[in-house]
């Protein structure tokens, strides 16, 4: 789409005048012609979002399959097929597809986001084309247009007012701002959005009034369509999806040097070549993690379905993980941290202390002649039937140019003058105020002291509006200035936007698990800074988006890591900070619900909205909360890590099995005139092995795996590895020497025992290698239990059955078994002590 004339060059639209603004788009102010319209449509495009471009399915499969560790998988699947390993061959690629189409299925929510947007805004617009307002659709809107506004509409564009009658909006959404924003024409020297209240904002909501404006953006140059383009942009890899990618190249360097290498050997020692290449070929096989892909989604599917139990909607699987190894977590304000509705705080009398009077006076004024604002709204539900017994005999609606507005009521106290609004133009028409047995004489004295209260109650992050009364004579007529007039002060009514009441425990949880929080909020840096205060955050300093603007992005990441709140941010602000905290190399977690919060979800590391939030905000993130509390963040957290835990369970013991038999029955290879092992018996080991493992989804966690972000760390896991697969192999050639210089075993009871050996090391040591802790203090849950000692029971079993004859088993003599049986024991116990080496070294500690 060709850029409209707002540009991320020129100074803020609302920071010149409408003479200004007209002159740039070359219009004037009583909007265009329909000629002129039309040319301004094709030369700055529609009045929309960019569409979405749908991924093709048979791309995003491609895309998954030429990952590195599915293409190990694919060949290997392949090459056994290829060389008589049907069965074995398809089950690699069955596993393989099973994992990539879960994948990809799931991840296909993310496809809806441009739809959503197109939803959420309006449909029709009210513009003025030819001198004449008509009802247009939303899409033709061009620059220059001149467009009407009243209440309930949604804004179609970025405009200037020009005119404005009792005209607020409901930002929140878009800034941040909870509270409604007046509208009205003039210019604002601020830069911010929240400041612009010359300014209308394409999909904002009007609430009350309404309002003229000139169009100067549509489209992506608005304030909407940049959350939009957000969407719209190339996705990054994910941690967990960077982590398996850098696993995947690692094991398939190991496997090429290892094929390459025995091959070699083989061929060397003078060996027949096919028979070599095929034992090159299968020992390649188990070197590959075949069960890793569905062994991972499975556990990340039954991860999300337990996460749906603790109220967290996941989108992309992946993201599981990530959450569970977020170390910096980052939250909007409203909605999320508070409750994002406007409450009653405190009624206040002209003394300072607190007194229901004022709160009562301004319920009764807000039944009887409010505009059913946030404000209103708020007082009517904080004095219960505060109206009962009035009745309205006159109103005058609140003006806001005057700031304020007046109901004349008859009750209790006979006919009454109501008067509430601004403190500054309330208070300028109060002669006197309400003391504890009489009135009493206002002076400049009282009202400085009662604006100083209005200001000690903003440092607070609080909102006040005044409320002053006249006790009426005479007969009820319209309303005039002159009526208010010799007011008496009654206080003031104080408003807040309230944290939730979990929010300070919830983050002391957060902070308990070894993550940051940090605010990222579009209202005012004051009201910030008192909320981090409250919820228990470090509020000494608050940067706001100017502070932001003037640093360069190296300086900003430097600032972010001291700095925990942040106020009055634009939506490319967000993400520019969310940016900022990933380049110091920390995984970061977004949660918000406005169309504000689109572009920081879409690049943090794991976006989080809820469940009444925006489309857009729904639509950019990861997981959805179906309660707006931080607790279940919390509570999402644990199940991230305890599910990436059994993750990293089968990647140790696959890593460190598969490498050390492979290692074994290579240096086997050296010295043996024989193959030690059939290159099916290699497949039907690592088979055995994989289905010896896939209780692991539905294993136990212990508390410590829990406690810190979890990060998959391959230097930790090739240390791993480098210690448990070497012990397997000592204990490996321990076993070919009894049995070559003790038993004197024919290559078919050598090749029988050392799979029995193989197979009972490689399924024991699991309840070894599963937890940090003891393994008869901390047992394996009952489907771990049943797969592995399923497996090892065929394994046992297969050479003294009929079926072992087809493999090339013969069964043992009991002298081999019986030796075999100390060898494992003793492996066993070493493994237990080689884990505990592994635990207290420093370079695998996370």
């Amino acid at each position: 789409m060709t850029s409209t004339a707002s540009s991320s060059a020129s100074p803020p639209f609302w920071t010149l005048s409408p003479d200004a603004q007209c002159k740039l788009l070359g219009c004037g102010q009583d909007g265009l012609g329909a000629a002129d319209a039309a040319e301004r449509l094709k030369r700055y495009g529609q009045n929309a979002d960019a569409e979405h471009r749908r991924v093709d399915p048979v791309r995003a499969i491609l895309r998954r399959l030429l990952e590195p560790l599915s293409l190990i998988l694919l060949a290997a699947g392949i090459v056994s097929i290829a060389t008589g390993d049907a069965i074995g061959g398809a089950i690699i690629v069955a596993i393989l597809a099973f994992s990539v189409g879960l994948d990809t299925y799931q991840e296909g929510h993310a496809e809806q986001a441009a739809e959503v947007l197109r939803r959420s805004v309006a449909l029709k617009a009210e513009v003025k084309r030819d001198g004449t307002f008509l009802q247009l659709p939303v899409e033709t809107v061009v620059p220059g247009d001149v467009i009407r506004v009243r209440a309930g509409d949604i804004v179609p564009a970025d405009a200037l007012v020009l005119t404005a009658s009792a005209c607020t909006a409901n930002e929140a959404a878009l800034t941040g701002e909870p509270y409604p924003v007046e509208k009205k024409p003039g210019v604002v020297t601020g830069t911010t959005a929240a400041e612009a209240v010359d300014g209308l904002f394409r999909g904002a909501v009007i609430q009350t009034g309404e309002a003229v404006a000139l169009v100067v953006g549509t489209g992506a140059a608005t304030l909407f369509g940049a959350a939009a383009t957000a969407l719209s942009q190339t996705e990054v890899a994910s941690p967990f999806q960077r982590d398996l990618r850098a696993y995947g190249l690692l094991t398939a360097r190991l496997t090429l040097a290892l094929v390459v290498v025995v091959l070699a050997i083989n061929v060397f020692f003078g060996r027949p070549l096919l028979q070599s290449l095929l034992f090159a070929v299968a020992l390649a096989v188990g070197l590959t993690p075949e069960l890793l892909p569905m062994i991972t989604t499975v556990t990340l599917s039954r991860g999300a379905v337990r996460m749906a139990k603790r109220k967290v909607i996941v989108k992309r699987l992946a993201s599981i993980h990530d959450l569970g190894a977020m170390t910096i977590f980052c939250t909007d304000k409203t909605g999320t941290l508070t409750s994002a509705e406007i409450k009653l705080a405190r009624s206040i009398g002209p003394a300072g202390d607190d007194d229901p009077r004022a709160a009562r006076l301004g319920a009764i004024a807000a039944t009887l002649g409010g505009d059913r604002g946030a404000m209103d709204a708020a007082l009517i539900a904080g004095v219960a039937d505060a109206a009962s017994g009035w009745t309205s005999l006159q109103r005058r609606a609140f003006d806001y140019t005057r700031r304020l507005g007046s109901v004349l009521a008859t009750g209790p106290e006979g006919s009454l003058l109501i008067v509430k609004g601004a403190p500054e133009a309330v208070l300028a028409l109060c002669a006197s105020s309400r003391g504890a047995d009489a009135t009493v004489v206002m002076d400049e004295g009282a009202r400085s002291a009662a604006l100083s209260q209005v200001h000690t109650l903003a440092e607070a992050g609080q909102r006040a509006v005044a409320v002053a009364s006249r006790v009426w004579h005479g007969d009820p007529h319209e309303l005039a200035d002159t009526d208010e007039a010799d007011l008496v002060f009654e206080g003031l009514c104080a408003f807040e936007d309230p944290p939730k009441p979990t929010a300070a425990a919830a983050i002391a949880r957060l902070t308990a698990a070894g993550i940051r929080l940090k605010i990222l909020s579009g209202d005012d840096p004051v009201v910030v800074k008192r909320l981090a205060g409250l919820v228990g955050l470090n509020a000494d300093r608050v940067l706001s988006g100017a502070d932001i603007a003037n640093f360069s992005d190296d300086a900003l990441a430097v600032q972010v890591q001291s700095v925990d709140a942040y106020g009055r941010l634009a939506p490319d602000q967000k993400s520019r900070l969310v940016k900022a905290l990933q380049a110091r190399g920390d995984v970061v977690g977004y949660l918000g619900d406005g169309i504000n919060d689109a572009p920081a979800l879409k690049v943090a590391d794991v976006g989080l909205s809820v469940a009444g939030a925006t489309g857009v905000a729904q639509a950019a993130a990861d997981m959805i909360l179906l309660d707006s509390d931080l607790a279940v963040v919390a509570d999402g957290v644990e199940e991230g890590r305890r599910t990436f835990a059994n993750i990293l369970k089968y990647v140790r013991m696959g890593a460190s099995s598969n490498f050390g038999n492979m290692l074994s029955m290579a240096a086997a290879s050296l010295f043996l005139p024989f193959l030690p092992m059939l290159p099916t018996q290699i497949l039907l080991n690592n088979l055995l092995y994989d289905v010896s493992e896939i209780g692991i989804p539905f294993d136990s966690v212990r508390p410590e795996a829990v406690a810190r972000p979890q990060v998959w760390d391959l230097k930790a896991l090739v240390w791993f590895a480098a210690i448990m697969g070497p012990l397997s192999s000592v204990f490996d050639l321990l076993t070919f020497g009894g049995l070559v210089f003790l038993f004197h075993a024919a290559p078919p009871t050598f090749r029988t025992a050392w799979f029995l050996e193989s197979m009972a090391t490689q399924i024991l040591v699991i309840f070894v290698i599963r937890t940090n802790g003891r393994p008869w203090r901390d047992l394996p849950r009952p489907w771990l239990a049943a797969s592995s000692l399923g497996a090892l029971v065929v394994a046992m079993a297969l050479p003294f059955t009929p079926f072992g004859a087809w493999f090339g088993f013969v069964p043992p003599r009991w002298p081999v078994t019986l030796g075999l049986g100390a060898i494992v024991i003793t492996y066993l116990a070493a493994a237990e002590m080689a884990k505990q080496a592994w635990i207290e070294h420093p370079s695998t500690r996370q």
